[in-house]
This record gives structure tokens, sequence and C-alpha cells, in this order.
């Protein structure tokens, strides 16, 4: 699973790396920590605007939601069940990149999970990256207000991930830049499913 990210780097370095321009410097904030359970605005390319960097709420709300409360639910999306689930079934085709250049997962030292383990999970040069996500875009009943928001792709975790998400053996989606542009032009999800990116993680 993918609860708690980060993204430190700059802003330049990141619309260099993307080959794209932040819509709102105001909302950009450099995070060593990023917890998904305070769905917070963070930067996105979608598919339907690849050259520019919007940030959008983590914790998808599908348009047809009667309030905002799924979002809770939402951080992450199974890619083994996207075309299943309605929160995300459609979704499918509202690809975006979720920029980050780390994310925190904790490996259970015991059974019952009361002893964790943190690591901080990144590219093995901590190089910018992006997590496979999908979009939604939803209308607030009482209020008007839309609000964008996202959900990450989990798979299968490899090798290295099972030894450290020990409790659920999973991982969020990691796209390597030659294939970010697959992502984002809906190549189907099949593709996505391993994930052998090569990885580094650190005791925290």
């Amino acid at each position: 699973m993918c609860f708690f990210s980060k993204l430190s780097t700059p802003i330049k370095e990141i619309e260099n790396r993307f080959n794209a321009k932040i819509d709102d410097y105001n909302m950009f904030q450099e995070k060593e920590y990023i917890n998904g359970f305070t769905f917070p605005k963070t930067p996105v390319i979608t598919n339907n605007k690849t050259d520019i960097i919007q940030h959008f709420q983590w914790g998808l709300i599908p348009f047809w939601a009667k309030d905002d409360s799924i979002k809770k639910f939402t951080l992450n999306a199974k890619i083994e069940t996207l075309k299943e689930k309605p929160s995300f079934k459609n979704s499918i085709n509202k690809r975006c990149l979720i920029i980050a250049d780390g994310f925190y997962e904790w490996q259970w030292l015991d059974t019952k999970g009361k002893k964790k383990q943190k690591y901080l999970i990144t590219l093995p040069n901590d190089e910018l990256f992006a997590f496979a996500g999908i979009w939604s875009e939803w209308a607030n009943r009482i209020t008007g207000e839309i609000i964008f928001s996202y959900s990450i792709i989990t798979t299968q975790a490899n090798k290295l991930m099972q030894e450290i998400h020990n409790s659920k053996k999973r991982m969020p989606v990691i796209l390597t830049k030659n294939i970010e542009n697959d992502w984002l032009r809906n190549k189907s999800i099949d593709n996505f499913k391993a994930n052998n990116i090569e990885l580094k993680a650190v005791k925290i």
C-alpha cells in the first residue's frame, strides 16, 4: 500500500524533470512527509494536460459520490480490480502521474504488527519519479465546489517490498521515465502489474 510519501525536490527541478510547468506556485510546498490521511493536495500531471503540473487532492472521490467521505477508502486502488470497483472503474482512462521522490512503509517485526520498523523507499539515486494514478472530478452538491482528486495504483510487492511490507505485500506502481507516457496514453493496465523497478530502502 502507499499512504505516506515525500516530495522535497525544488520546483524548478520538478518542472525540468517532467517538462511541465506548475500552474500555481503558491500551492507548492516541499515536504519530507506527506500523510495521505490528511487528504493533501499534491502535484500531479493528468492525461488531459500533460504540460501542466496541477495540485489534486489525495483520496479519489468518484463523480457519483453524495459526499466526500469515500476518500478515506480510496487513497490507493488495486490494479487487479480497477475495472470492477465502482469507486474506480469510471476513472480507468483518467490517468495521472503523481510526483514524488520517496514513500514510507512499515515492516512488521511481530505477527500482530505491534512492533514495526519504518523505512524510507526511494529510487537508488534519490531522484524524482511518478506513481501511477487515476483521477476524478467531483462537484459538492451543497456548495458547488469542484474537487479534483486521485488514487495511487498499487500492485503485488516485488522482492524488496515483500520483505518490508510483509503484512500485505503490496507496493505502489512506480513508473520509470520511459513508460510514463504509456500510462498517460491509456495503455492497458495489464502492462503495469509487474513492478520490478530497482528501489533503495533506508531504516528511519
